[in-house]
């Protein structure tokens, strides 16, 4: 039974493609490592899925990953009734006996907190910001504004769980290992999917499951890149190895597994073989990649002054674009520090300040070459924050506990609806008035904007058929140009 073209196995069943080609020419792997010493690849691909379901509107995505929920009423959810009944008790009939989080659940009182920012009107589309984000509006009629976003998750864990692989519970897939599962590489000297954190960044821990490939071949992995000499830990060589001792130890190693290959026909090598070769070529694209130093004064400028700064938010946007400039399909940025159980008002200022810039300075970077019509950028989290103050409120302070009900994030380019808004909630930003999008539904979309059906790309698992968008999801047509 030959194994379906959108579908992979863990264990084939009679005489698979796979094996095919391992009884004909010992594997994938020996190919790959053969074309390692003698490279006549015309193209580069690998994925399982040999042509898109329908034509791709995104080659590659930027995921600007703002971890610990920013409070979508002080930056794009603007509630004017909300602001006029500040410190009133929230009304049972918004609440409506709703799940609240331990940090909250034993307050007496649950006062209403306005935001103490002003809103404006932005661009041809006059989508509503806030004052917080004036470079975020300088691109307002090229956001794509998502403000009836929910999920079930109400804890951080669980919460950018769900957001990475469409499940609360770790060892699902992440959606880069998804897309370098089905649509493979475009770059064979860069991994498929790289993953950025900001340096020295503070708030809920980053946990590599976050990036991991779950019950894919571990070749589908997140390969994250530090701000430090050693981009990719273990790449570099160790004193005294030369790069031709590496590439001889590497031949080695493959007449190693070719011989091993044959005899057991075992997929972890393929999965070996292709990984040191990744590696090898890495030593080279790596550290051109990532040197920042040939980018001229304006667009440094453009990202602001932080960008000198290796590790930081700026500097990994612009990194993100020469990632996609080479071909890398799935670029995460990880920015920590937006979890204001208290302090609000002054610590999300602070954040904003440092993402607001380089955030606009992406979409602009991008738009000016040429990349933006296929490039999809995403901004946003795993979850929403409430609209009552958990603790105790002062004239000039409050914070705010999470909030799954509802969240916005914005989407950019890679053909999505540019100057709309698509959802709305009560007067309280507290349930989803109109047109509601779950994370399945998000992420349906996204592979839409991709060329794929989130319905046929699957992988074969202990017996089922595993998928992102798991028995769930719809194509949000709206957010569709």
């Amino acid at each position: 039974m030959n194994t379906p073209l959108c579908t992979g196995h863990e264990n084939g069943i009679g005489l698979s493609r796979r094996d095919f080609l391992n009884k004909c020419a010992m594997g994938f792997g020996a190919i790959a490592l053969s074309d390692l010493f003698n490279p006549v690849r015309t193209s580069a691909s690998g994925g399982i899925l040999e042509n898109t379901h329908f034509a791709p509107k995104a080659k590659r995505v930027i995921f600007l990953y703002q971890s610990g929920a920013p409070s979508q009423m002080d930056l794009f959810d603007h509630k004017p009734v909300l602001n006029a009944r500040h410190g009133e008790e929230l009304p049972d009939s918004v609440r409506r006996g709703q799940r609240l989080t331990g940090m909250s659940t034993h307050q007496a009182s649950f006062p209403l907190a306005g935001s103490p920012f002003a809103f404006g009107q932005h661009g041809e589309s006059g989508a509503t910001l806030s004052e917080l984000l004036p470079h975020t509006a300088t691109i307002a009629d090229e956001l794509c504004f998502i403000k009836s976003m929910y999920t079930e998750a109400i804890n951080h864990g669980p919460g950018v769980t769900f957001m990475q692989t469409g499940s609360q519970f770790p060892g699902r897939p992440t959606i880069g290992s998804w897309m370098s599962y089905g649509l493979g590489s475009m770059n064979e000297n860069l991994p498929v999917y790289v993953v950025l954190t900001t340096k020295g960044g503070k708030g809920q821990p980053l946990t590599s499951r976050y990036w991991d490939s779950g019950f894919l071949p571990g070749r589908h992995d997140g390969v994250r890149f530090r701000p430090d000499r050693d981009a990719v830990l273990y790449l570099n060589n160790p004193p005294g190895v030369s790069r031709e001792s590496r590439r001889s130890a590497i031949q080695c190693l493959r007449e190693l597994h070719e011989r091993q290959l044959a005899q057991s026909k075992d997929p972890q090598l393929e999965n070996q073989i292709l990984q040191y070769e990744m590696a090898f070529r890495m030593q080279t694209s790596v550290p051109e990649v990532t040197d920042l130093s040939g980018e001229s004064e304006a667009t440094l400028n453009l990202y602001g002054e932080d960008v000198r700064q290796p590790g930081t938010y700026a500097s990994n946007c612009l990194l993100a674009r020469r990632l996609a400039e080479r071909g890398v399909r799935f670029i995460q940025l990880f920015h920590q520090g937006w979890d204001f159980h208290a302090n609000l008002p002054e610590r999300i200022q602070q954040m904003c300040k440092k993402t607001d810039q380089a955030s606009a300075a992406l979409i602009k970077d991008l738009k000016s070459r040429g990349m933006l019509e296929d490039t999809l950028v995403i901004w946003g989290s795993e979850f929403g924050r409430t609209n009552y103050c958990q603790g105790k409120m002062t004239k000039d302070n409050f914070g705010r506990d999470h909030h799954p009900r509802c969240f916005t994030i914005w989407l950019a380019g890679g053909g999505s609806n540019a100057g709309y808004t698509h959802g709305q909630t009560d007067d309280f930003s507290y349930n989803i008035a109109k047109d509601p999008v779950h994370i399945h539904d998000f992420h349906a979309t996204l592979l839409h904007l991709l060329g794929i059906d989130h319905k046929r790309l699957t992988y074969r698992f202990q017996g089922r058929d595993y998928r992102l968008t798991d028995v769930h999801g719809k194509v949000v047509k709206p957010l569709l140009a």
